[in-house]
């Protein structure tokens, strides 16, 4: 039988080396060698949507797989251009296919043909590539035995073309979209028992159970050919076993281009050892609202395994990397995103290490009473000398400065607590208020026992959902104006540009200036004022206390910033600021503190690509990677309404009718 590998050179590597897979999102190659099979594997079955360098290879891969199950091969059909004898389409079926003619029904020769339905139909798309279209894998008849006889029985000249393979030769097919699959998910598992996950600190292959890798594998290819922006990326480690995937949908790559700016790692299944070592990319888009950025299966929580998914996702992401990245507390991360996104601002959420805090501290003498000075040290601190000082009298009160797990929380101080995060942007994500989460995106859809194969249901489920809200809202904020509440400007002049969820926060702020009843001038130092605004604000026990907040004011430069850094926290300007800017008699909000990731028609007007201008005139995938964006923004607006639809459906008729009347030069015709 044939051993089939995957070439370590060609897949990402847990390294993190930059490899050709790497590169061009896509390919893999597979290493054919004579030799008996080791292990469990097995020679991956053909399926739609499989694709090869050209014809030769795709007819060796079938030609292979044939040899190993059992059977031979025939050419059943081929279709020539008509011009030239260029090959463009063929049917390449089991020997035992088809009847004789009942001309030679008579001959001595033995029937051998029981009109078996095994085949593969194969054709020459537009990439150069020979795609497989369809597939059936059935036989009628045994196999094993039939196809090591007939070599017996070939021509001397073709046992030669046969064993040219020698153990000492290497054939490589190039194959994308396939992979080899552990025949039984694990080699050491029954099927028949229940399987005992390894989660080891450095796992070097994924933990699946008996069929997992083909449903991965299955599904994927699916969506590659229903998904037309599909991308998605598999690292096997030395053995050729599934170590690693990366995927990301059509929807979900658009949404990388809008709302890339702030994103959360998502990794509470692997890090709470789930059934399903799921990890997920998520950002949030225009209404405030999670959406999918990419997803993974890793192998274990190591730096190795993070630093290939982060590439894996910075490779469709043509180069673009967030402004920040909010993550659990993890030594491994923290490596692995200071390799792949040294420009990026790491941040561990605020509301993974408040979740901790009962099982981190709830055996300590005193629980209750720390507990509130430690919430009180980290939502109410203003200043790093506040924060600083309440942390102190924790330590030193409750005589805690040997735990282990404050210590490091306060050495990690600057990555997590808000009072050191103000120049941080986080669009919404930073959880600085008691009460705020960063909840897991399939939260509803994913337990602790959820299976693979179920998961892979629930994916759909859960993005159409997604889907379905978000269109709902942006009908809803372009169709409907919100009910204004006072007679103050800024409340109007936003309630015309944000979207009805990010108007109603913003709304709130408004609100609550009268909540404010004193502002006045702290300090000057030339066109800089410093501005202190009192603020009644609920305290312990729901009394009414008075706060301070320092608000910094520039006419000049049209700049205003406040202490508690609401504008970065979530992108809209607080109360304090506003009361600012109204004792000034400013009567718009500068444009600069108008995010335009909040607008209602944000996906309009911004075009998220960043090298449209330097397409390359011969690199097809940039073409396509381009064209399928463009597409993208008039299907979001044409789903607007039935008179959208109509003029976008009528927009794009007329221009493939105009694609199809360009007369391409000959110098053009290398598709």
């Amino acid at each position: 039988m044939e051993e089939i590998s995957l070439s370590s050179e060609q897949v990402p590597s847990g390294e993190g080396n930059e490899t050709e897979k790497e590169r061009d999102g896509e390919k893999t190659e597979l290493v054919v060698q004579n030799g008996l099979t080791q292990g469990r594997k097995e020679f991956v079955a053909p399926a739609v949507g499989m694709e090869f360098e050209s014809y030769d290879d795709a007819y060796n891969y079938y030609n292979c797989y044939a040899k190993e199950v059992g059977f031979r091969v025939r050419v059943k059909n081929s279709w020539f251009k008509r011009n030239s004898r260029e090959k463009y389409g063929a049917v390449l079926c089991c020997s035992s296919q088809g009847f004789k003619r009942i001309k030679d029904v008579n001959r001595l020769r033995k029937e051998t043909r029981t009109g078996c339905p095994a085949m593969i139909r194969m054709r020459l798309v537009d990439s150069k590539r020979w795609r497989v279209l369809e597939v059936t894998l059935e036989h009628n008849h045994l196999l094993g035995a039939k196809i090591y006889k007939s070599m017996k029985k070939m021509s001397s000249g073709t046992k030669r073309k046969l064993q040219s393979n020698s153990d000492a030769e290497v054939r490589t097919i190039k194959l994308y979209r396939a992979l080899v699959i552990d025949a039984g998910g694990n080699s050491s598992l029954n099927s028949n028992v229940k399987e005992v996950r390894n989660f080891s600190d450095h796992p070097n292959q994924l933990n699946l159970k008996k069929g997992d890798t083909q449903a991965i594998y299955n599904y994927l290819c699916r969506m590659q050919l229903t998904n037309p922006n599909f991308f998605y990326l598999m690292d096997l480690n030395d053995e050729g076993c599934l170590r690693n995937v990366f995927w990301i949908d059509a929807r979900s790559r658009a949404a990388c281009g809008y709302f890339s700016d702030v994103i959360f790692f998502d990794n509470t299944y692997l890090s709470n050892k789930y059934e399903i070592p799921l990890v997920a990319l998520v950002g949030v888009n225009h209404h405030g609202q999670s959406v999918l950025l990419g997803c993974g299966l890793l192998a274990g929580e190591t730096s190795e395994s993070y630093v290939w998914l982060f590439k894996a996702w910075v490779t469709c992401m043509s180069g673009r990397t967030p402004q920040t990245i909010i993550t659990d507390r993890c030594k491994a991360l923290q490596n692995a995103i200071a390799e792949v996104f040294p420009r990026s601002h790491h941040r561990f959420g605020l509301s993974h290490i408040m979740k901790k805090v009962p099982e981190k501290l709830g055996g300590l003498r005193n629980y209750d009473a720390i507990r509130k000075a430690l919430i009180k040290a980290v939502y109410e601190s203003l200043k790093v000398i506040e924060f600083e000082s309440a942390w102190g009298f924790l330590i030193q009160r409750f005589a805690v400065s040997d735990h282990e797990w404050l210590r490091s929380l306060f050495e990690d101080r600057a990555r997590w607590a808000p009072v050191y995060l103000k120049d941080t942007h986080f669009a919404g994500m930073s959880s600085s208020q008691p009460g705020e989460t960063l909840n897991p995106f399939f939260d509803r859809y994913v337990h602790k026992q959820t299976p693979l194969k179920e998961f892979l249901d629930k994916y759909e489920l859960a993005l159409q959902k997604k889907h379905k809200e978000e269109a709902l809202a942006d009908i809803e904020s372009r169709n409907s104006g919100p009910t204004l509440k006072t007679r103050c400007f800024f409340e109007l002049q936003l309630s015309k540009v944000y979207t009805r969820e990010i108007f109603k926060k913003f709304q709130f702020e408004v609100e609550e200036m009268y909540s404010c009843f004193s502002t006045t001038q702290l300090h000057v130092d030339g066109p800089i004022i410093i501005f202190l605004v009192k603020e009644r604000v609920l305290g312990e026990g729901n009394r009414r206390e008075i706060r301070d907040f320092e608000v910094l004011y520039n006419r000049a430069a049209a700049e205003v910033r406040c202490i508690c850094s609401c504008f970065n926290f979530y992108g809209y300007l607080c109360r304090h600021a506003l009361c600012v800017l109204n004792f000034n008699g400013v009567e718009e909000i500068p444009s600069k503190y108008i995010l335009s990731r909040w607008k209602k028609d944000y996906k309009r007007l911004y075009i998220p690509d960043h090298v449209s201008n330097n397409v390359d005139g011969t690199d097809r995938v940039q073409w396509f990677n381009q064209l399928y964006r463009s597409a993208l923004q008039v299907v979001e607006e044409g789903a607007i309404s039935l008179d959208h639809y109509k003029i976008a459906l009528q927009a794009f008729d007329e221009s493939l009718n105009r694609v199809h009347n360009v007369e391409e030069k000959p110098e053009q015709l290398k598709i």
